[in-house]
């Protein structure tokens, strides 16, 4: 998953890149006028000896030794759905973000400076009693719009306009570098228009209940904005069952993360002979999509289109128009009036994932500036909070894992010279960026006001939406990032080779320049490695040095790094986080494995660091136990039960109980720190132990 989608429901979608973790798992759906207490004083969630149960035997279930001191004392908080250091950190980036948001809104800034932009969205999205009078106003146009279409030639086009202006709907189209020529930028069109969090919630019995609540909350949406309770009820059902009829044609998460099955390039007008009731190509005019570049594309699932094609030609009207109503209230409810952002909130957040309340104002409204025009937001952060010193002790860490890697994959005994030779030219191009932008985003054309905050909102996810549709054809900028820089996650790209770790997490616990580097290696040195190992995971390993899908490994080869592959799929088959729930091993085994790569890289790496320098115990702890728990503390949480069977469900990320585990019981230097033996409940037998690279 990339960062955030921009919040107004975005009618594109940049490619996945491989995270560390779901930026979901912290981003806020909808405000409101509840608030959960806030510390006075934000401290950073360091590594601490102080989280490990003492009372618990490492050997026996490490994850509870190493935190499950913090794990009681720590409860998910009433407005989150999960907590664990990945949402500390966050929280504690959010205060500092709220420092620069109130400072920016309480003072005049020149127009059109990056103060005035963020200052004022801040007022206009703490501006509650203004958006309470305006009501349903902010949309009552596009609504009209809407109840005016009298064609499918009405539809495309308004269908244009509401993904223009970030509303989902249908399908969804994004501009990306082509991923089997990525210098340059392709048109993508990839399933979309469903609302519930993926295919299995629409057919599977466990998520039974969710439908049933789905509808009910669509009928109240419908009937805040003005229809019957009877209207209200029937539109519902209609939207309901067009989703299900979409879902019915479109690949599950596990489906969705083959990349090759997912490229199907070919001549826009052969989609548009597949779907031949939408008139495409009115579609694409009213996007401004033109010019030779946009004669081809990369069709994600062809399968789903031919099924849009059916739904269309037997469908009403009627239908797509009360289909589309509830989608354009969906994208804009967390920026209307109180009622709208409530219910808005009951259904995504309580509803789905089990957060009882919503979280401060404030906080929401960060995150939506953050989502909305996050450089002009981080330029600020980075100047006040981000130390230069940080990114050359990072350039060092970096250094000190690829050569690792370097070295391992120059003696992979299972690895044949033809495709080592063309793995090391693909590690030769591979790069890496740290902190924030060589040169930032420039939203000058983004009209920010500050009494409008649907407007504000809609403006800077507009602006984005036509600079990512202005790149069409033209070459990929590699330097370009996907996260803003006070983002608590990392990531890689496989078609621009690089590995990218913003500002916000090179922090403790995961950068801590007061701790030892057993500390940090087992904390963001494990997090370059597990980026590192993105480019060479089961995704990862089918792009070449130039970024490009090709085949490039022998067939023998390959044959070896599935059969290796599938050890990590059959260990992560075998957890089961809830009764009855297992995780999906085919889903999240590219960061199973990355996690595995991660762990084993850092470790080799702190080891080489180490040597020829005494080893001091250091809180009762050797520098080798130290990491471990450096790594398994980065992964405590706790976890809303709702909020992690929608993780089992959707996320390509295992839970981070599992995570704190997965890879340490495939290494041996794990158990000799801990003394794990055959028979203790952590021993996994050496022949059942996965190693890749």
């Amino acid at each position: 998953m990339d960062r955030p989608a921009p919040p107004y429901n975005a009618g594109f979608v940049m490619r996945p890149p491989r995270l560390l973790f779901a930026a979901t798992a912290w981003a806020a759906l909808a405000c409101g006028p509840l608030a959960a207490a806030e510390p006075a004083k934000p401290v950073p969630p360091r590594f601490s000896p102080g989280y490990i149960d003492r009372s618990a035997d490492p050997r026996a279930d490490f994850a509870r030794y190493a935190f499950g001191a913090w794990q009681k004392a720590n409860p998910v908080p009433g407005d989150k759905a999960r907590w664990g250091s990945f949402d500390e950190l966050d929280h504690f980036n959010q205060l500092a973000l709220k420092g620069i948001l109130e400072e920016a809104s309480a003072r005049a800034h020149k127009s059109g400076s990056v103060e005035q932009k963020v200052g004022d969205f801040f007022k206009s999205a703490m501006n509650t009693a203004a958006i309470d009078s305006a009501g349903l106003k902010p949309v009552e146009a596009e609504l009209a719009r809407l109840a005016a279409i009298a064609s499918t030639a009405d539809l495309a086009r308004a269908l244009a306009r509401m993904h223009n202006l970030g509303v989902g709907g249908f399908f969804r189209i994004r501009v990306e570098a082509d991923e089997k020529n990525s210098e340059v930028n392709a048109l993508y069109a990839y399933q979309g228009g469903m609302s519930l969090p993926s295919k299995g919630y629409y057919f599977d019995e466990q998520f039974e209940k969710f439908r049933a609540a789905f509808v009910e909350h669509v009928a109240k949406m419908l009937a805040l904005a003005g229809d019957t309770p009877e209207s209200a009820a029937a539109g519902a059902k209609t939207v309901f069952e067009v989703e299900k009829a979409l879902a019915a044609n479109a690949k599950t998460p596990a489906e969705l993360r083959d990349a090759l099955a997912n490229y199907n390039k070919m001549p826009t007008a052969d989609l548009a002979g597949k779907v031949p009731v939408f008139p495409l190509a009115r579609y694409l005019a009213d996007r401004g999509i033109a010019g030779p570049a946009a004669g081809t594309i990369i069709v994600g699932q062809p399968k789903f289109f031919e099924g849009l094609q059916a739904q269309l030609a037997a469908r009403p009207l009627s239908e797509w128009k009360v289909y589309l109503r509830y989608h354009l209230l969906r994208a804009a409810a967390p920026y209307l009036a109180a009622p709208f952002e409530a219910e808005h909130f009951r259904f995504y957040s309580t509803v789905l994932r089990g957060t009882p309340e919503m979280e401060p104002r404030w906080q929401r409204s960060a995150r939506v500036i953050d989502g909305s025009i996050g450089e002009a937001l981080g330029r600020l952060y980075v100047e006040r909070y981000y130390p230069p010193e940080a990114k050359a002790r990072m350039d060092e860490m970096i250094r000190n894992i690829t050569a690792v890697m370097r070295d391992r994959l120059s003696k992979l005994d299972w690895m044949t010279e033809p495709t080592r030779k063309k793995a090391l030219a693909k590690f030769d191009r591979f790069f890496a960026k740290v902190g924030y932008p060589a040169k930032w985003r420039d939203y000058s054309s983004v009209a920010i006001r500050p009494g409008a905050y649907l407007a504000n909102v809609r403006a800077a996810t507009e602006f984005e939406v036509k600079r990512r549709l202005a790149m069409l054809g033209q070459p990929v900028d590699k330097a370009e990032w996907r996260m803003s820089p006070p983002t608590v996650n990392a990531y890689f790209d496989p078609t621009a080779n690089n590995i990218n770790f913003p500002a916000g997490i090179l922090q403790p616990p995961f950068f801590d320049f007061s701790l030892d580097d057993a500390v940090n290696y087992g904390g963001i040195g494990a997090v370059i490695g597990h980026e590192i190992t993105h480019g060479f995971d089961d995704q990862g390993r089918h792009f070449d040095a130039e970024g490009n899908l090709a085949d490039w490994w022998t067939p023998e080869d390959a044959e070896r790094f599935q059969a290796r592959a599938k050890k990590v799929v059959e260990q992560f088959n075998g957890y089961e986080p809830l009764p009855g729930v297992k995780v999906n091993g085919e889903l999240t085994l590219g960061e199973n494995i990355a996690d595995l790569g991660g762990a084993s890289l850092a470790y080799e790496a702190l080891e080489r660091s180490l040597a020829g320098k005494e080893r001091k115990l250091i809180d009762g702890l050797t520098p080798e136990q130290r990491f471990f728990l450096s790594w398994a503390q980065v992964w405590r949480t706790n976890m809303r039960e709702n909020a992690l069977r929608q993780q089992l469900a959707v996320d390509p990320h295992s839970p981070g109980s599992i995570r704190a585990i997965g890879p340490l019981v495939n290494l041996q230097p794990f158990y000799d720190a801990f003394g794990i033996r055959e028979g203790d409940p952590m021993w996994r037998k050496p022949e059942d132990r996965a190693k890749i690279w």
